[in-house]
């Protein structure tokens, strides 16, 4: 599935009409928020703990060529090699070569959404590789050619039935909608992948600076498998993902187990501080790390936008953005999705893009609410929006009623016959009911104009 950010209304559109996805998406949305809060409430010490990632997360940010390169020191002597890609096509390269270079013909992948960014699946499908997402989810999505619709639960749009279907009909299993059924046949189809993979790729979910290690979290194994058991283990990075120090680790993993699935800790964390076949027998032989830019130091450049590197796509903005809530992930057209979607789609993508991102909100709050690291979505919105118009992609009705407005507020006397003439149209409606607005009106309730108007209510208050 390629989608295209530039069909976000269509998308929308489509999504809004899906009885099916709409029930789906809002189930699991609602249950994944419930968990959380749980958890939350058992925690009298929550937000110093945002707080606290927060401010370490700024401290990392705002040193982050002095964090890079000492990450980059320890990673070398613990023995992985490090590469540096500018851009998804440079990263590509990278790992093709790795590819070549180690004969590899099957590859075993954990979930990352790096990887999604610099759409690797298809460009190694393309270059006749054998390629198995390994996550219940991302191997779910897989089956169906789709991107992930949320950032941690990539299959959160289907439900159990439309996962029996899919398995009946792609792998010719018998149809079950039972989910231990359905995880033992995915379990059993990726078990012999595991066993003839040459090569592991993975996601990093937080890079030890101090130590040279990096960190993939996950709740069911598949990525310890993908590390260990494949002669040569890839991790794709993006630069932002460094963290201080290992005890400074602590309150990223305890912010982001809460926040993702609702967890008082994932179930597996797994630490790759390099290879491990020579050190104690078992394990991958190499470990090879690319550090992916993409973009990321353009938005470390611009001080009002920087905080949305702090982001570890925990997903709970997804949860309680009541955008997401109807329309789900592909509506958004990228692999990033919800409030921090479309805050980083036109910081990746560029403003001709992603240009109707930053407008799929409501600027509720919701986002920045919910957020572990107290990113403020909404306030880097409109800096988004003011953007997007300054470029002149705002639309032509826009514009026309913004001079208009300007029109009629430069001529007092004009403004005055026009805003006292609905008051009065509005007393010859049936029962003194709202103005009909077709479209519009027709799922929700509109207001009524107020008879007496801000100016004579004004000069009675005064």
């Amino acid at each position: 599935m390629q989608l295209n950010p530039k069909k976000t209304k269509t998308y929308i559109k489509s999504a809004l009409r899906d009885q099916h996805l709409k029930e789906a998406v809002d189930r699991a949305t609602q249950s994944a928020l419930k968990k959380r809060q749980d958890k939350v409430d058992l925690m009298p010490y929550w937000e110093d703990m945002r707080w606290q990632a927060h401010k370490a997360k700024a401290g990392v940010i705002d040193h982050l060529d002095r964090y890079l390169e000492e990450f980059e020191a320890n990673c070398m002597a613990n023995g992985t090699t490090v590469h540096w890609a500018v851009d998804g096509e440079e990263a590509r390269k990278i790992i093709i070569d790795l590819i070549r270079k180690n004969n590899v013909k099957s590859i075993v992948k954990a979930k990352s959404l790096t990887t999604e960014e610099i759409y690797l699946n298809h460009f190694l499908v393309d270059q006749g590789l054998e390629v198995l997402e390994t996550d219940l989810g991302e191997y779910i999505v897989q089956l169906l050619d789709q991107i992930p619709s949320h950032l941690t639960s990539p299959a959160l749009h289907l439900t159990r039935k439309d996962v029996g279907k899919i398995f009946h009909e792609k792998l010719g299993v018998p149809y079950t909608e039972d989910p231990p059924e359905l995880a033992q046949i995915a379990r059993q189809k990726l078990r012999e992948k595991f066993l003839a993979a040459d090569m592991g790729i993975s996601g990093v979910n937080f890079a030890i600076a101090d130590s040279g290690s990096f960190c993939i979290v996950e709740n069911e194994a598949n990525a310890h498998l993908a590390v260990t058991m494949p002669r040569i283990h890839v991790a794709v990075m993006g630069i932002e993902k460094i963290v201080p120090t290992l005890p400074a680790t602590a309150a990223f993993l305890k912010l982001q187990a809460i926040s993702t699935t609702g967890q008082k800790q994932s179930s597996y964390v797994n630490f790759v501080g390099g290879p491990t076949r020579q050190k104690f027998g078992e394990g991958c032989e190499e470990v090879h790390l690319v550090l992916l830019d993409n973009g990321r130091s353009t938005i470390l450049a611009d001080p009002q936008l920087r905080e949305t590197l702090f982001c570890f796509r925990c997903g709970a903005c997804l949860n309680n953005c009541p955008i997401y809530q109807q329309v789900g992930g592909h509506a958004y057209g990228w692999v990033y999705m919800g409030p921090i979607g479309i805050s980083l789609l036109p910081q990746y993508l560029g403003v001709d893009e992603g240009r109707y991102a930053p407008f799929t909100s409501s600027l509720c709050g919701a986002c920045y609410e919910i957020c572990p690291m107290r990113i403020n979505i909404p306030h880097h919105l409109l800096k988004l929006r003011n953007r997007v118009v300054d470029s002149g992609y705002s639309m032509k009705v826009e514009k026309w009623a913004m001079w208009g407005f300007g029109f009629l507020a430069s001529r007092p006397w004009l403004y005055r016959l026009l805003t006292w003439f609905p008051g009065k149209f509005q007393k010859l409606m049936p029962g003194n009911r709202a103005f009909p607005a077709p479209g519009y009106g027709k799922e929700r309730a509109l207001g009524r104009m107020d008879l007496k108007g801000f100016r004579k209510r004004f000069k009675e208050m005064s």
